[in-house]
């Protein structure tokens, strides 16, 4: 059984740190780009970030270049996204999702499981 499940949300002030994870068990990870999403209410679901790492690939959007950073543990088949520097328009739900055999995207329709989301609230 495929799984992808996300820790690490919360409440954090303006300028504050946190770090998400995505604990991944059910397929061969080096054969996936795991990828962080991001949702907002009222707003479409937008990629934040992407990692491939058996091929050390990474991708991130404008927005967050600079203040996150991706990276993974592949004795863990988990992936982490350390958001710095967060701002109010950091805050939504943010999932991670797998995609086979990509390098990156952030593109929702490529990826083919993903896990329940991790709410991130970023109080200015």
């Amino acid at each position: 059984e495929v799984q992808l499940v996300e820790s690490g949300g919360g409440l954090v002030q303006a300028g504050g740190s946190l770090r998400l994870s995505c604990a991944t068990s059910g397929f061969t990870f080096a054969d996936y780009a795991i990828g962080w999403f991001r949702q907002s209410p009222g707003k479409e679901r937008e990629g934040v970030s992407c990692i491939r790492s058996s091929e050390n690939v990474t991708y991130y959007v404008d927005s967050v270049k600079g203040r996150f950073t991706i990276s993974s543990d592949n004795a863990k088949n988990t992936v982490y996204l350390q958001m710095n520097s967060l701002k109010a328009e950091d805050t939504a739900v943010y999932y991670c999702a797998a995609a086979y055999g990509i390098l990156y995207s952030d593109y929702e329709a490529m990826y083919d499981y993903w896990g329940q989301g991790t709410q991130v609230t970023v109080s200015s």
